[in-house]
C-alpha cells in the first residue's frame, strides 16, 4: 500500500506531537530522579548515535560514486556548512539549553515556553529570512496560540515574578524554542532530507557534546551520576531520549516541515503544551483547572486560523502558477 506525501506528513505530525508530549511528561516524572540533566543529554546523544551513525556511514559510502558531499569523516551525509549550521542549533545547543533549563525552572514552564513560543519564533524567522507574508488570519491564529499557552501555564509562570532563579530557566526555555525555530527554517531553506538532517545533527552532537561532557566531568565542573544508577534507567533514557526524541521525532519533524512548511508545522506542535498538561492530569495526578481548558480552546482556535490561512495562500499560489518557497518567484 502506497501513501500520499500528505498522508505521510500527517503521520509525521502525529508522531512528532506524541513524542514531544511524552518528552515533557517524562521530564516532569524524571525531575526527582538521580541522573542530572547533562547525564540525560549524554544518554540522548549516545542512544541516537548507536542508531544513526552507522546509517550515516552507509549513506556516505553508498553515495560516494555520485560524489555526494559529506563531512565529519563520513559520519554526516551533509556538507560541512549545512552540518555545522543545523547541527549546532538542532543538536548540542538545543539539548544543553533544554536540560539546563530544568536546573532552574520546573517542567511546567518548559511545557509552555518551549513548544508554546515555537510558532511565534518560527513566524518571525520565516518573515525575516524566507520573506513569507502572513494574512490577518495567520496573525490572529498565532496570537490565539500564544494566549492559550500562557493560560495553560499562567499560574506557574506568575510564580517566576516572586523572585528566585526561575526566570533564568524561563529565558533558557525561550532560547531553546528559538534554536528549534532556526533549525526548522534552515531545514526548509536547504530543503533537507529528513533522515540526512537528523543524522547530521547526531553526528555533530557525537563529535562535540561527548568530548566536552567528558572533559568537564573530569575537571569537576559538571557532576555526573551515571556510575551510580541502574543500567535500566540509563537504557531507558538512551532508548526514549535518543531513539524516540532524536531519531523518530527528528525525522518526523523534518519531514513535516518539508510537507507543510515551518510555520504550519510549528503551529501543529503548539498542541504539545495542552496535551502535556492533560497527560500530567492522567499520569501524574496534577489538577485540571479552568485555565487549562481555556488554553486548549484558544490553541485549537489558533491552529484552525493558521491552517485555514495557509490553505488560502496555497490556493492563491496554485492559481497563479508554481511558487518557489524560498525566493517566492512565480513561474508559469
Amino acid at each position: 500500500m502506497r501513501f500520499s506525501p500528505r498522508a505521510i506528513g500527517v503521520l509525521a505530525a502525529i508522531v512528532t506531537v506524541a513524542i514531544w508530549t511524552g518528552f515533557i511528561i517524562i521530564g516532569r516524572a524524571s525531575a526527582a530522579r538521580t541522573l542530572t540533566p547533562f547525564d540525560i543529554g549524554l544518554c540522548r546523544v549516545l542512544g541516537a548515535s548507536l542508531l544513526l551513525l552507522p546509517w550515516g556511514l552507509y549513506l556516505t559510502r553508498r553515495d560516494a560514486t555520485a560524489k555526494a558531499s559529506s563531512s565529519l569523516g563520513g559520519l554526516s551525509p551533509l556538507p560541512w556548512r549545512q552540518t555545522l549550521m543545523v547541527g549546532f542549533v538542532g543538536g548540542p545547543l538545543y539539548a544543553v539549553l533544554c536540560y539546563a533549563g530544568f536546573l532552574y525552572a520546573p517542567a511546567a514552564h518548559a511545557a509552555v515556553l518551549m513548544p508554546g513560543s515555537l510558532p511565534l519564533w518560527t513566524a518571525v524567522l520565516a518573515f525575516l529570512l524566507l520573506g513569507e507574508r502572513f494574512t490577518k488570519a495567520r496573525w490572529v491564529g498565532l496570537a490565539c496560540i500564544v494566549a492559550g499557552d500562557v493560560l495553560v501555564g499562567g499560574t506557574s509562570l506568575l510564580h517566576a515574578l516572586s523572585g528566585g532563579e526561575v526566570w533564568k530557566g524561563d529565558l533558557i526555555f525561550m532560547s531553546t524554542a528559538l534554536c528549534w525555530a532556526v533549525y526548522s527554517v534552515l531545514a526548509r531553506q536547504y530543503r533537507l532530507d529528513a533522515v540526512r538532517a537528523t543524522i547530521a545533527i547526531t553526528a555533530f552532537a557525537f563529535c562535540t557534546y561527548i568530548p566536552v561532557f567528558l572533559l568537564l566531568t573530569q575537571l569537576g565542573v559538571l557532576t555526573s551520576h551515571l556510575s551510580t544508577v541502574p543500567w535500566r534507567e540509563i537504557a531507558f533514557h538512551m532508548a526514549f531520549q535518543g531513539g524516540g526524541s532524536v531519531v523518530m521525532a527528528g525525522i518526523a519533524f523534518t519531514y513535516m516541515v518539508k510537507q507543510f512548511g515551518p510555520v504550519r508545522s510549528t503551529m501543529i506542535t503548539a498542541l504539545v503544551p495542552g496535551l502535556s498538561a492533560l497527560g500530567a492530569v492522567f499520569f501524574l495526578g496534577e489538577p485540571l483547572g479552568l485555565n487549562l481548558l481555556a488554553g486548549l480552546a484558544l490553541v485549537t482556535i489558533g491552529i484552525m486560523f493558521g491552517v485555514r490561512a495557509s490553505r488560502s495562500a496555497a490556493a492563491e499560489g496554485n492559481a497563479g502558477g508554481s511558487v518557489n518557497l524560498i525566493t517566492k518567484e512565480v513561474t508559469p
